[in-house]
């Protein structure tokens, strides 16, 4: 038996309806064999990162746990993307659907297919705000607590979606 690891995920969009984008893609994880979920974060709003002319984002994390490995969870979520529609094309660039793996358990991986922790989460308040409201206790490895991290960023423009609920599966 695989041990059982914490998981968390970063889900966003910014093409077609978001919205029912990230409700199904919350629905599709939490119904894959050896994930189960515990947690969502409120939606926010979010302006585009890396590529920043283009529609604001919706972002979400979702927290759970998972006997897979971490390059199996990551296939299944490349799987959902592309159920739902998800076209592969310039980085950073507009989508209908991102599910990303930011922590899973205490791996460390650095490949070309897959960097665990995510690299860049500690600079992304898109990643963080949402985990922070998920988990008010959460820390990311190598980095400290989210609370920190939150702190030491400008959050200004990142505003919760106060009509969009995205509840667990």
């Amino acid at each position: 038996m695989s041990a059982v690891r914490l998981i968390v995920l970063s889900l966003g969009g910014n093409q077609g309806n978001v919205g029912a984008a990230l409700a199904r893609a919350v629905a599709l994880v939490g119904a894959l064999p050896q994930v189960r979920l515990t947690a969502v974060s409120d939606v926010y709003r979010t302006p585009a990162w890396g590529r920043t002319d283009q529609p604001d984002f919706l972002n979400m994390v979702a927290l759970g746990e998972t006997t897979l490995s971490p390059h199996a969870l990551l296939a299944r979520t490349q799987a959902i993307e592309h159920d739902l529609g998800r076209v592969r094309g310039e980085r950073w660039g507009p989508r209908v659907i991102d599910i990303d793996l930011v922590v899973v358990g205490d791996e460390s991986c650095d490949d070309p297919t897959l960097t665990l922790p995510h690299p860049r989460a500690h600079e992304r308040g898109f990643v963080l705000v949402p985990w922070l409201n998920a988990d008010p206790t959460a820390s990311l490895p190598g980095h400290g607590p989210v609370h920190d991290l939150v702190a030491n960023l400008d959050t200004a423009s990142i505003v919760r979606v106060d009509d969009l609920m995205i509840a667990l599966p």
